[in-house]
């Protein structure tokens, strides 16, 4: 379901938009992942928010996300590009060695290379303080010990971008870093974790047992920390803002093109009231959404890192709630037909919930936009 939205995307963002639309009506819904990743990276969606010098397309995050949108649209929504390309490829190009943009970013454009990204730990949680992987020095190389969970597709990628902790040699205080640790080091295993969500990538939890690591792997400055961190954060919500979207709007033209056929009395169920309403709302709830999706993507590319935090929690929170609404009316107009699996939708009841509570809850969305944009006192 395509709005005219020429007032507010330029020509050239519509034409993207229209391209890979085509590319993801091409797989549908029963697409394969390697294939469809393939060919994305050959035609350079993978990585139009990456440098024109390292093989990107020079754009930014509002590129990327419009991309996933339109995957997410046609049913064949791209996980690995919130991580690969939007977390990690974001970290590298504005915090990376010459060498590491090198070495990865050329591979993460057209998607030769994937990275995934590990920050969760079970007993931290949303207190990202609590990390308690922790990297230490012996001579010139960092020596990492210790868990991350709901790590996504650590088995299909070449490294993964490790959040730990470093110790202040001023302060004692432990601070986070980043480093880039390849799948087959020594000491870096990654078990599955089984879950009832239905998804191609799978979640992993990772073990990371006295992972020697060379000076190298550390990217960025050892004492940026949460600066670093939350260039690939912000990233990371606009792109989950675009997952949730494209899955909305991929349930919500299922509904619609059913509600126009379906024939139990004289006109078609969508003639109904009761059927037309609740599916043009969520409608609404999508439009509203995507517009607070372009302006945290705009800001974050404008360089506007506050207000593009506030706005991407914003969009994030939008879209997942307009996101779950929008399937659950999806199966509901389909009555029985809406747990079939012919029609494909029952599965993304599971699915939609994720972005609710991936990668940052909505209630720490509420208490952010609590404090932050309201200044009320902090609850924790």
């Amino acid at each position: 379901m395509m709005s005219n939205s020429s007032i507010i995307e330029s020509e050239e963002h519509t034409a993207l938009r229209a391209a890979v639309a085509a590319l993801g009506r091409r797989h549908g819904r029963g697409y394969d992942r390697e294939t469809l990743w393939r060919e994305a990276g050959k035609l350079g969606y993978l990585g139009v928010n990456l440098p024109e010098e390292y093989g990107g397309g020079g754009g930014g995050i509002a590129e990327l996300s419009l991309v996933l949108e339109e995957l997410g649209g046609a049913g064949c929504p791209l996980l690995l590009m919130i991580v690969s390309p939007a977390i990690c490829g974001t970290v590298i190009s504005r915090f990376g060695t010459d060498e590491q943009k090198r070495q990865w970013l050329p591979g993460l454009a057209d998607g030769t290379l994937t990275m995934a990204f590990g920050i969760t730990e079970s007993d931290a949680g949303s207190n990202s303080h609590r990390i308690t992987t922790t990297a230490r020095r012996d001579g010139d190389d960092w020596v990492l010990n210790g868990r991350k969970v709901f790590i996504s597709g650590v088995d299909i990628a070449d490294a993964t971008l490790v959040v730990g902790r470093t110790e202040d040699a001023r302060t004692g205080r432990l601070k986070p870093c980043l480093f880039i640790v390849p799948r087959d080091t020594e000491g870096f295993h990654h078990s599955l974790i089984e879950m009832e969500l239905q998804a191609v990538e799978k979640q992993f939890e990772l073990v990371l047992d006295d992972v020697r690591l060379p000076a190298g792997a550390l990217v960025g400055d050892e004492d940026a920390g949460l600066l670093q961190l939350f260039a690939g954060l912000n990233p990371e919500r606009v792109m989950t803002a675009a997952f949730a979207l494209g899955m909305g709007r991929y349930a919500l033209d299922r509904a619609v093109e059913y509600a126009k056929t379906r024939q139990v009395w004289q006109e078609p169920i969508g003639a109904h009231q009761a059927i037309a309403h609740p599916l043009a709302q969520a409608h609404i709830e999508l439009e509203l959404a995507r517009l607070m999706m372009r302006k945290a993507a705009h800001l974050y590319d404008a360089g506007d890192d506050t207000g593009a935090g506030e706005a991407a929690n914003m969009a994030k929170y939008a879209a997942a709630e307009a996101c779950v609404r929008a399937v659950d009316q999806a199966v509901h107009t389909l009555g029985g037909n809406g747990l079939t699996r012919e029609y494909g939708l029952a599965s993304l009841i599971t699915a939609a919930r994720v972005a609710r509570i991936a990668p940052v809850s909505r209630e720490m969305i509420l208490n952010y936009v609590s404090h932050q944009s309201l200044g009320l006192p902090k609850s924790y």
